[in-house]
């Protein structure tokens, strides 16, 4: 017997036993759908969590061979921007590996509290992205590679506005947790083209070769780099029976601008572009 109790208690009639709350089937049918809701976020977090380590793989093991290797065999030249870039780069995978496993472990005040510290970094981060490319720039065009090193710049340079987009985004939605981690999700696939293509440059790289790659390079790393969203595509289709349209026209998006970047850093309004910037650069 329930007994005389307020209007808001109907349908959670709670008798103790033995210590145990007994909820009558409204209030067990509200804490069953709380707890699907509970273990299906925390599949999620762990999803994304399990990525964030992928990405941390990718962005070390990829540069392994180009920079980490030349430095610890002391073979390693290149003006100090270039390490500075390296580093904030790094420090941005490995923050997003924290900030994942904080909302893996539930730790969502602690994840918040390093929002400022990721807005700050992303966007130092993309201030060195322009300095470093304009830098090396200048050195490629002073070494007779001028046409080739502009051309070559349009990866770095076309491919930052919409990242940066997308962060915007993410950040204008930190209240919405399924479009924010999303958006973050894009924000780091575009970051792992720069890394794969090194493994590309590395191997598609002929016998002898100096000066800039050709722009056609970045066409096999955008497409490997395309793998990472279709596993994010496989895993809501199976955990939820359908896409979100984050990562579908989001995904798109990104695949098509980059592979847009190639015919583009070929026209003239790029080079006009290019050549502004190398002005403003000195």
């Amino acid at each position: 017997m329930c007994g005389a109790r307020p209007l808001w208690t109907i349908g959670h009639c709670e008798t103790p036993t033995r210590g145990v709350t007994m909820t009558a089937s409204g209030g067990l049918a509200m804490a069953t759908t709380i707890g699907a809701h509970a273990v299906r976020g925390l599949d999620t977090s762990r999803f994304y969590f399990r990525m964030a380590v992928v990405f941390v793989i990718i962005a070390f093991a990829s540069f392994t061979p180009t920079y980490w290797a030349p430095v610890v065999s002391g073979t390693f030249s290149a003006p100090p921007i270039v390490h500075v870039h390296g580093a904030l780069l790094f420090s941005w995978t490995l923050l997003y590996l924290v900030q994942a496993s904080l909302i893996a472990a539930g730790r969502t005040t602690r994840h918040q509290a390093l929002g400022l510290l990721g807005i700050a970094l992303f966007s130092v981060m993309c201030c060195s992205i322009v300095a470093t490319r304009l830098i090396l720039l200048r050195a490629e065009v002073h070494a007779g590679f001028g046409d080739a090193a502009r051309r070559f710049s349009a990866i770095a340079l076309c491919s930052l506005p919409l990242l940066i987009a997308f962060f915007a985004a993410a950040i204008a939605n930190v209240r919405r947790p399924e479009l924010h981690r999303r958006l973050m999700y894009l924000v780091m696939v575009g970051l792992m083209i720069a890394a794969i293509a090194r493994v590309f440059l590395v191997l598609l790289k002929p016998p002898g070769a100096v000066g800039p790659p050709p722009i056609f390079v970045l066409i096999p790393p955008t497409l490997t780099a395309a793998l990472l969203l279709v596993v994010a595509i496989i895993y809501e289709r199976r955990r939820y029976g359908r896409v979100h349209p984050l990562y579908v026209y989001g995904g798109a998006l990104l695949v098509l601008w980059e592979l847009a970047i190639v015919p583009f850093s070929g026209t003239a309004p790029w080079s006009a572009a290019i050549r502004a910037l190398e002005a403003l650069g000195g």
